[in-house]
């Protein structure tokens, strides 16, 4: 099965549960299982406020969602042409958060990586950041 869809909103925390529950969706042409879903799902919500939170900060902006299905496998990518990242490898260090908001865990990339089979950011400072996640689903997934 190939298909895919592309959904870009307003830099709003309410579009996090928007983003989450379409790719959600589109997620379940795919035979997965519930906890591949909610894995998705999490690793969608944490791209998703990360480029709320730390690309647009204070201001306004765009994000965009790809997701593509080929096979067994389902590609999401989350792109803003926010702040971008300075130092990628920093970024991804777990408890390491760019907020001084202590709020914050510094638990995104993390979590992305954990639920995911790849991950994937491209950023550039003052351009914005794309994040790219991957996972095989279904029966097949293992093999």
């Amino acid at each position: 099965m190939e298909n895919y869809m592309r959904l870009e909103f307003p830099s709003k925390s309410q579009n996090e549960s928007l983003a989450r529950s379409v790719v959600g969706v589109f997620a379940t042409q795919l035979d997965l299982t519930v906890e591949e879903l909610a894995d998705i799902k999490t690793a969608v919500s944490e791209a998703v406020t990360n480029a709320i939170i730390h690309g647009y900060a204070n201001t306004k902006g765009t994000v965009e969602i790809i997701g593509r299905i080929s096979g067994n496998e389902i590609a999401i990518t989350i792109t803003d042409t926010g702040s971008g990242i300075p130092d990628i490898d920093l970024a991804m260090q777990p408890l390491y958060s760019g907020s001084a908001d202590e709020d914050r865990s510094g638990m995104g990339f993390t979590v992305m990586e954990s639920f995911m089979d790849t991950l994937k950011v491209d950023s550039e400072p003052g351009k914005g950041t794309s994040v790219t996640m991957t996972k095989r689903v279904g029966v097949d997934a293992y093999a």
